[in-house]
């Protein structure tokens, strides 16, 4: 089967850092592979889309040389696919409404000893899950939709953070499909999205490494792939933040961007692999060294990682 990558990002905001170094990780290891990497707009939280934000993602990408196959897609173009597999749930009586608000879910967690902290994970009791209120054509306009989770670990071999084993059921719990606002949930899009690309393999920050067991239940129970993962680190700040537009991250310079390649292959560790500083940097950088840093990166990438 031939390698399939996808890149996704969110159009809430310029790309900054952070975003190049996982679309350098996505695109250098489609590259590694000899095979082809998919650009997914993910605008499935329409409340936080910024706009022209999709089209300067694109012009910052082109800038930096990341190339990708096929038409841009975006989430929302799928929502009947979306739409789709969510009913096949419910047939199965795997879906049922949610009322509780966050708040509610916070108290519940401390009176059972255990609080939430910030960073970590949400955690859901399933206290709506004995009402087994259904999805039905009229009414439940407030409710959220929740997956009835599968009780027991879920392990995977990540290929760069290794054994991962996670119990959805008590670390997570039963967790959103719909959201009471009607908007799909990323859980759902995201493996329904990867699922259509025919995505083989998903390169991504380390700070979603903790969504992949419940998306890996998803696909089990949808009859779809179980894509290989890769969780590259994220960048953070000096107080240890992810890099990010709440954090303020600086937008990349697309008069400049090997100074930002330099940066993101330096993240990634490619600097024991080759020099990237000796292909200069500043806004008057060519086309062609933008090819050679790609060319030499992606060499970098398949001995970093045993490719090849």
């Amino acid at each position: 089967m031939r390698y399939v990558g996808r890149f996704a990002p969110s159009p809430t905001g310029p790309l900054h850092l952070g975003s190049l170094v996982a679309a350098m990780a996505a695109s250098l290891d489609a590259r590694a592979h000899g095979g082809i990497l998919r650009l997914r707009i993910d605008d499935v939280d329409t409340t936080r889309v910024v706009a022209d934000s999709a089209d300067r993602i694109v012009q910052s990408l082109t800038a930096h040389g990341v190339r990708w196959d096929g038409a841009v897609r975006t989430t929302t173009d799928r929502n009947d696919c979306h739409a789709h597999a969510f009913a096949r749930l419910v047939e199965r009586g795997l879906v049922y409404g949610c009322h509780c608000s966050r708040a509610q879910i916070l108290a519940i967690q401390a009176t059972q000893g255990r609080p939430h902290t910030r960073g970590s994970e949400l955690y859901y009791p399933g206290t709506c899950r004995a009402a087994r209120i259904i999805p039905s054509s009229a009414g439940q306009s407030n409710l959220a939709w929740r997956l009835q989770v599968e009780e027991g670990s879920e392990q995977f071999e990540d290929r760069a953070a290794g054994r991962i084993t996670q119990d959805v059921a008590q670390e997570v719990g039963d967790f959103i499909l719909r959201r009471a606002d009607g908007a799909w949930a990323y859980h759902l899009a995201i493996v329904v999205d990867d699922a259509a690309d025919g995505v083989t393999d998903i390169v991504r920050g380390d700070d979603l490494l903790g969504t992949t067991a419940r998306q890996r239940q998803l696909q089990r129970v949808l009859g779809l792939q179980l894509p290989r993962t890769m969780h590259v680190p994220v960048v953070r700040t000096p107080s240890g933040e992810k890099l990010s537009k709440q954090t303020q991250a600086p937008a990349l310079d697309d008069q400049n961007p090997m100074a930002s390649l330099i940066a993101a292959a330096l993240h990634l560790e490619l600097g024991g692999y080759f020099d990237a500083s000796e292909l200069g940097e500043g806004p008057l950088v060519t086309a062609q060294r933008i090819d050679t840093f790609w060319t030499r990166a992606t060499a970098a990438w398949a001995r970093r990682w045993g490719i090849g």
